[in-house]
């Protein structure tokens, strides 16, 4: 299953078997402590729908249920570094402590009743029930584990491993329902959940815990609120109407996450990877907004979502889609939010949050990258809708290659190609603050031609 040219690092099961040491006494200790608790109240309460009663009980499921626990230790076989394996074992920490601290504070209760069953299958459903009770439910920690390890093991397949693994893990998530150990609630939350600790733990880049910081942008704070304010919202709505609006906590999740964004985590908080996609927990996790977005850049783009060449073969677009960028052979993406099909041409990838301007800093990293992408061939610089956080970035690079020789000169390049260009007082700023273009001997450079 492991790719043969990864080189592994010494000593790894040892590092497993500690990681285990730790985890399975906390999770018997705080599993079996959130069911002692939840079982001496009275006011645990269930929520099931009708449909759920049609679920049929597939007995021989138990037997894919209980492999959780097999593939649970056999996971810390599977990765190839030390950092890896305590990225595993951190995701599985987390999944524990969401899990329990939401069985603890909103606890739900199992209300079907099993009819007694025989045999292999019958003995295993008995010793489950010796341990567990019907009252952990939402977010089902089998689910959230679940989508963890998929994700491990799903890393370390290839060719038909990956077929099979695939297959195996979706019947575990099928039998927590036709085991009849969880209702349907229970299932999308601990996805939720899941995604949360691949997330919190990505393979690519810090996390988030050790990244954020305070904006110091009033108007990140500003659009901070109103997404926040989006959040409580749809939960709201949820929470009242019940029933199918609670999907709405799902939008409710997904723009409460943006709004950290803004307020924390910056741009890297949607983690746009070097190849231009977003993590798979951010696909997950902010889907609703996400959608929202696609959605709003081709409304806004409707009446020109053709590319404009600004200079020397670049361009300026909206964040393409299919096969939208064929022709160029580079491009340059300051969108945090989008996906971004690269298809193998030469890509930056240099994401800044939407309506908020970049510092000179960005804009200097923006102007380089673009120098030397565009020695690759034509050049598209992009992001939602094409018109000022790739045109700040544009306008950067047309006053650090000497192109242009003011600010106001940039500005009015851009807009004699793409007339829909905004650039606001804190993105003229950002361009004014900097650093004087390095001198060049090369009069065709200076002057564009």
């Amino acid at each position: 299953m492991m790719p043969a040219a990864v080189a592994r690092e010494t000593g790894l099961w040892k590092r497993g078997v500690v990681w285990l040491l730790l985890l399975a006494p906390l999770f018997f200790g705080t599993y079996g402590f959130a069911n002692w608790f939840t079982g001496q109240r009275d006011d645990v309460g269930s929520l099931v729908f009708g449909w759920e009663r049609q679920i049929p009980l597939w007995p021989w499921t138990i037997i894919p249920y209980w492999s959780i626990d097999l593939l649970y230790g056999l996971a810390f076989l599977l990765p190839a570094t030390r950092a890896a394996v305590d990225r595993l074992g951190l995701r599985l920490l987390t999944a524990q402590v969401i899990s329990i601290t939401c069985f603890v504070l909103w606890p739900l209760r199992f209300t079907f009743d099993r009819p007694a069953l025989d045999g292999l299958f019958g003995m295993m459903f008995d010793v489950l029930m010796g341990f567990d009770k019907p009252f952990n439910q939402a977010p089902s920690l089998h689910i959230t584990l679940l989508v963890v390890l998929w994700a491990c093991f799903a890393q370390h397949a290839s060719g038909l491993c990956r077929v099979v693994v695939h297959t195996w893990f979706f019947l575990i998530g099928l039998s927590v329902l036709t085991t009849w150990q969880h209702h349907f609630i229970d299932v999308p939350t601990g996805m939720l959940a899941g995604f949360l600790c691949l997330w919190l733990w990505p393979s690519e880049g810090r996390s988030p815990l050790f990244a954020w910081r305070l904006a110091g942008d009033p108007k990140r704070w500003r659009l901070a609120l109103r997404y926040a304010f989006g959040a409580a919202s749809c939960s709201a709505l949820a929470l009242h109407f019940g029933g199918a609006a609670l999907w709405l906590l799902w939008p409710a999740l997904s723009l409460l996450m943006v709004a950290l964004n803004y307020a924390l985590f910056g741009a890297a908080g949607f983690q746009k990877r070097a190849d231009g996609r977003l993590s798979a927990a951010s696909n997950w996790l902010l889907a609703p907004y996400l959608g929202a977005a696609w959605i709003n850049s081709r409304a806004w783009t409707r009446q020109h979502p053709q590319p404009d060449e600004v200079a020397d073969g670049v361009w300026l677009e909206r964040i393409p889609a299919g096969n939208q960028a064929q022709h160029f052979a580079a491009i340059a993406d300051l969108c945090a939010e989008l996906p971004c099909r690269v298809d193998g041409k030469a890509y930056r990838e240099l994401a800044s949050l939407d309506l908020i301007a970049p510092s000179s800093k960005h804009c200097l990293q923006a102007a380089v990258a673009i120098e030397d992408l565009r020695r690759h061939g034509p050049l598209l610089v992009c992001c939602a809708l094409g018109y000022s956080r790739s045109a700040t970035a544009i306008a950067a690079w047309l006053l650090h290659s000497g192109r242009c020789r003011s600010v106001a000169e940039a500005v009015s390049t851009l807009r004699q190609a793409r007339a829909q260009v905004v650039l606001g007082s804190a993105h003229l700023q950002a361009l004014e603050d900097l650093p004087a273009p390095p001198l060049s001997t090369d009069a065709s450079v200076l002057h564009g031609q």
